[in-house]
């Protein structure tokens, strides 16, 4: 199991896969394997910043997929990894890291 006091879910994918004793060939995923719309986390940051900005919308690339849910079963196995972090935590840390950023 990782240590998951680390920085973040994917920072803690990595030093997993560091630490790993069992050799694997990849490709690993370490995604969220919660699926959401594109406009959730936009939504969400509009929330959590107060911003009076508006969405908007284009047309998807010819190529860009409909859905992604990363299949994690491989981490969870041989890593003992998966996600912790919910995205509205997530974001909240980014924001709060920006905010730092720009004050500083």
């Amino acid at each position: 199991m990782c240590d998951r006091s680390l920085v973040s879910d994917l920072i803690d994918g990595f030093v997993c896969m560091m630490k790993a004793k069992a050799v694997f060939t990849g490709p690993i995923n370490r995604g969220n394997p919660t699926e959401f719309s594109m406009c959730r986390p936009a939504e969400n940051v509009l929330k959590l910043t107060g911003s009076q900005s508006n969405l908007s919308f284009k047309p998807l690339l010819q190529d860009d997929p409909k859905q992604c849910q990363p299949d994690i079963v491989l981490a969870k196995e041989k890593l003992g990894w998966e996600t912790t972090v919910r995205l509205e935590d997530g974001l909240k840390k980014a924001i709060n890291y920006f905010k730092r950023l720009l004050n500083a």
